[in-house]
């Protein structure tokens, strides 16, 4: 099993004049201890409850993926994941082949339809109904798609229409970036993972369940199942340990999933963090 260090909070001791240098520290000694994948949130504001309030410290996803790539140099990069209504699609392809160019083809796409309305209504960022936001999700994955290809041709969608979709320079990751798509919608999200995506990810307590519903969907669209990564998130606080942590791993391991992405929360100190991980992953180098 396979873990990434997923960055979700950005108040840490020393404060913002020390968090470049924090930042870049914590990546290094990630790549360092053997952590194989790097992410962190699309986000503007933190997302309150047990990550901190709306006020907490908040980096620009892209900025911030730019910034750790260079300092590092193996591990697979991207946000985990993007939010498709902050980014016309063009862009956020864009995004993803200048981030795989500059990290030489460590960069890839997460992305997901978005929820967060109290940010988005915020920022005054348009925020659709469920609906729309699903539609626009399947158009702007089908661009990436075309403009990580060789075709210019235009796109005619509902949501979005592009007049030429070229992209210079191409992504050095072949045949195109890593694309995962985050969540765990039974009826769209997974499968639209099934019919496009090299990875899922799924948080929460119903793994299984939402395993068996993709393999569902692979079966009905004729797709290899086993050539879609299962990725999981998992969240670590002062108290969780070493044993009690290596118990979930091993339990997502059975269950189907072959990377966990770890994130902590009110832990003003990253290295701890990734001494944690350090120290399990020799248990689950098996798994």
């Amino acid at each position: 099993m396979e873990l990434g260090l997923h960055i979700a909070d950005f108040t840490w001791s020393g404060g913002i004049t020390d968090l470049s240098r924090t930042l870049a520290r914590t990546a290094r000694d990630a790549e360092a201890a053997g952590i194989t994948r790097i992410t962190v949130m699309d986000h503007f504001w933190q997302l309150g409850g047990d990550l901190g309030p709306y006020e907490h410290e908040m980096l620009e996803g892209y900025t911030a993926l730019g910034f750790i790539a260079a300092h590092t140099e193996k591990v697979r990069l991207h946000c985990l994941v993007a939010g498709v209504i902050y980014r016309e699609p063009a862009i956020l392809a864009k995004l993803t082949t200048t981030l795989d160019v500059l990290s030489n083809g460590r960069g890839g796409l997460g992305v997901g339809a978005g929820w967060n309305e109290a940010e988005s209504r915020g920022l005054g960022i348009p925020f659709p109904s469920t609906a729309e936001r699903f539609e626009r999700l399947e158009e702007a994955i089908q661009i990436c798609l075309q403009m990580w290809s060789d075709s210019e041709e235009p796109f005619e969608g509902k949501h979005y229409q592009l007049g030429r979709t070229l992209s210079s320079p191409q992504n050095i990751s072949q045949p195109r970036p890593y694309l995962m798509i985050g969540g765990g919608g039974e009826r769209k999200t997974l499968r639209m993972v099934a019919q496009y995506a090299d990875a899922c990810n799924i948080g929460g307590t119903e793994g299984a369940r939402k395993l068996a519903v993709l393999k569902q969907h692979c079966d009905t669209l004729g797709r290899d199942y086993d050539k879609i990564e299962k990725t999981a998130m998992l969240a670590v606080n002062p108290e969780t340990t070493k044993d009690s942590l290596v118990a979930e791993l091993l339990n997502r391991a059975e269950l189907g999933f072959s990377v966990a992405y770890i994130y902590s929360q009110k832990i003003t100190e990253p290295a701890k963090v990734v001494d944690l991980l350090a120290s399990v992953l020799p248990e689950i180098a098996g798994a």
